[in-house]
């Protein structure tokens, strides 16, 4: 491969020595990297074997003119730029070539700058287009490893291999997490990943349901067990049997039924609501909160004796906030999958979405994300309240020093570790991205 990347080399066809000399010395003054062809054919067979960013092609050219040329490349790259150069003034042509997919169209004579722009022009929609690229082949390769854990983070590769462990022991699990920050979906992957795959997976808010109602829920009833219970009932407990029991929000359990719960767990047994019957139960139990349960068991808000029972095995979701890494690959899979659903187009990542993507902290998690893509994918620009919310304790140093960090990380994520590239998108010389990567320990490596 060439020293330059091939992205930003321009492909220039003309059957004029002159033309093709005078063309690529204005190119080459204003830095722009040429290869220069006499006829299409040979231009072909070097765009085939290291696709440029831009080919620039007079349509008059020897055997294979520039419309049919324009016609090859669409048909193996429609997001290919191509800039078609003609002496006649053909504006119907100019307008039909525009219609079907030609980037510009340029009238000889021209001048320089004419061309130096268009070319410019071109180059920035076709690094976008390869931005978008890199971007969607990282998102697959992240869904193909795994849909539920998306991210090339340290923090949830963590998870990751810690989920897939803690799933083939089967043993009872506590999942600690923010509201929005995915644990249900740890959950899942628990049952998922384990040998229970094969029967159900029961979920239940026990903050969703009012008391009254929630004894009745988790253990069942046989008919006549209370006014209203006309027939019997299987309860969510014993549904989970044979698979896994999924108590999201346990903090908001009510206390007796915590103490029933604890002796389900202890003794793998069921008795509902007006039988005399006990019944054995083979479950995992997963248990999910947003609080902490020490601190809560210590003010008598919860049984300090089920919470021993659940605090053996923790898995704790990090926060989005400290995985910036991924927010831009969660961002983009949104908003692919909002798209789909809404019928649409997937939106370019516009500058004001990309600076809401890298200031905002997230507090709503991977959920406010979500929320976030579906309203870009509806055309929605980004809100900007709540935009910036750094911590109360942090210095302006301290707080530029975050943004600047956060920016070049997701600058890095788009440029799959290219450090050249995100130089290039920042504005700054390589040196300079070098010297900030040393400065906030971080490694373009870790991103490729």
């Amino acid at each position: 491969m060439s020293e330059t990347d091939p992205a930003e080399r321009i492909v220039f066809i003309d059957d004029e020595e002159d033309v093709r000399r005078a063309n690529r010395q204005s190119l080459e003054l204003d830095g722009f990297a040429v290869e220069c062809f006499g006829d299409a054919e040979s231009a072909l067979a070097a765009i085939r074997a290291e696709p440029p960013g831009v080919v620039v092609s007079d349509v008059r050219l020897p055997g294979m003119d520039g419309r049919a040329l324009f016609e090859r490349l669409h048909a193996t790259d429609p997001e290919l730029p191509v800039i078609l150069i003609t002496g006649h003034g053909d504006i119907p042509m100019a307008v039909r070539a525009l219609r079907s997919g030609v980037y510009d169209f340029l009238a000889k004579p021209y001048a320089a700058e004419a061309l130096i722009g268009s070319v410019r022009r071109a180059l920035e929609r076709r690094g976008l287009v390869l931005e978008n690229r890199r971007l969607r082949a990282r998102l697959e390769a992240a869904v193909d490893e795994d849909p539920a854990f998306l991210g090339i983070s340290p923090a949830i590769v963590r998870l990751r291999r810690l989920v897939r462990d803690v799933a083939a022991a089967d043993v009872d699990v506590l999942v600690l997490g923010e509201t929005g920050s995915g644990k249900e979906v740890v959950a899942s992957a628990l049952h998922r990943w384990s040998r229970r795959v094969s029967r159900n997976f029961v979920a239940m808010n026990c903050g969703a349901l009012p008391e009254t109602v929630v004894e009745s829920e988790l253990f069942g009833h046989e008919a006549g067990a209370f006014t209203g219970a006309l027939k019997r009932r299987v309860g969510r407990i014993e549904h989970a049997h044979g698979g896994t029991l999924f108590l999201d929000e346990i903090e908001s359990m009510p206390l007796p039924l915590q103490v029933k719960l604890l002796r389900v767990l202890q003794e793998r047994t069921i008795e509902p609501l007006g039988s005399n019957e006990i019944r054995p139960i083979d479950m995992r139990v997963v248990a999910a909160t947003k609080v902490d349960l020490g601190q809560a068991a210590a003010q008598g808000t919860f049984r300090d004796d089920l919470y021993h029972r659940l605090n053996v095995i923790v898995v704790e979701i990090p926060p989005l906030r400290d995985r910036r890494e991924d927010v831009m690959l969660l961002f983009q899979h949104f908003l692919t999958r909002a798209a789909d659903r809404f019928g649409r187009e997937p939106p370019p990542i516009t500058p004001a979405v990309r600076d809401h993507l890298a200031r905002h902290t997230w507090p709503g998690n991977v959920r406010e994300l979500g929320h976030f893509a579906e309203r870009c994918a509806l055309g929605f620009p980004p809100e900007d309240r709540g935009a910036v919310a750094p911590g109360p304790a942090a210095t302006l140093s301290e707080q530029v020093d975050r943004f600047e960090r956060d920016l070049i990380r997701d600058e890095l994520i788009v440029a799959g570790g290219d450090v050249r590239i995100a130089a290039e998108s920042l504005g700054i010389p390589r040196k300079t991205l070098y010297d900030k990567l040393n400065r906030h320990g971080l490694a373009a490596t870790d991103f490729r």
